[in-house]
């Protein structure tokens, strides 16, 4: 079992960046592809970002490109999500899940953990 603890979430103005965390605990890190995931109210968990095991790879939503970016320490067992630009429709709950296969997947289908996710609201 892996435990996903997200941090970092808060109100900012649009234009603005946050950092987002996620610390994972219960296997070991370096075995698991890594994502994130938003949520806001009355739509689809919608992809945000994923990095492999090691970081070489990563991948994004057309929404974030440019603007976010997702890296791992394998050896504190963490991802982080670098959110720039922020913008109103940015707003979201955001989640961190984990993998246990080798492929980086965009749909939450391929991702078998999952944070409790940390509220991002950006104002206009």
């Amino acid at each position: 079992q892996v435990q996903l603890v997200e941090s970092g979430g808060g109100l900012v103005q649009a234009g603005g960046s946050l950092r987002l965390s996620c610390s994972a605990s219960g296997r070991t890190f370096s075995g698991l592809v890594m994502g994130w995931f938003r949520q806001a109210p009355g739509t689809e968990r919608e992809f945000v970002g994923a990095i492999s095991r090691f970081g070489s790879t990563t991948a994004y939503g057309d929404s974030v490109k440019g603007r976010f970016t997702i890296s791992r320490n394998n050896a504190k067992g963490t991802v982080s999500l670098q959110m720039n630009s922020l913008k109103p429709e940015d707003t979201a709950v955001y989640y961190c899940a984990a993998s246990v296969r080798v492929a980086v997947g965009h749909g939450t289908s391929n991702y078998d953990y999952w944070g409790q996710g940390t509220q991002v609201t950006v104002s206009s």
